[in-house]
């Protein structure tokens, strides 16, 4: 069995809100399932606005309440990260599309939006950034864990396999 890591990069507009949940709850995944050293996981924004800065403190809020550890800063991707990733998760349709007009012809990574994966088949995972509250954030973070097994398991199973 090849002892080299699977690759993910989960992908929002500004890397402050969805994509920093999403990373850190499926790092939490992998970790409590006891896969976390078979992974490389790390999160990216579409724009530019809030590179270098932590996440939005709600997020940061809703992943402590959870027990989800997380001390990434916002970034944004590059080409690069299309042959670096094997898969590379947008939360709706808008990061879809910048995604496959950013991706390098022939580049590897599978482009994937994170709700596909979601067994209730809640299929975009909405931008709570601005929201009043911190609702918004609670459900991203109930969506990406039910996308972050649902997708685990796919794979287990060799859906996803080229």
């Amino acid at each position: 069995m090849s002892t080299e890591k699977k690759k993910a990069l989960f992908i929002c507009l500004g890397n402050i809100c969805r994509s920093p949940i999403a990373e850190g709850v499926f790092q939490k995944t992998v970790n409590d399932m006891g896969l976390g050293n078979e992974w490389e996981i790390d999160s990216a924004a579409i724009g530019g606005w809030h590179v270098g800065n932590p996440p939005d403190w709600r997020a940061l809020d809703t992943m402590k309440k959870h027990g989800v550890p997380y001390n990434n800063c916002a970034r944004q991707i590059v080409s690069e990260d299309f042959n670096h990733y094997d898969f590379i998760f947008g939360m709706d349709e808008t990061n879809m599309k910048d995604l496959n007009k950013r991706a390098p012809r022939g580049s590897k990574a599978k482009l994937l939006l994170f709700g596909d994966f979601d067994p209730q088949g809640d299929r975009i995972i909405r931008d709570p950034y601005y929201d009043s509250d911190s609702a918004g954030f609670e459900k991203c973070y109930q969506q990406s864990v039910r996308c972050s097994k649902g997708f685990l398991e796919r794979l287990a199973a060799g859906e996803l396999n080229n």
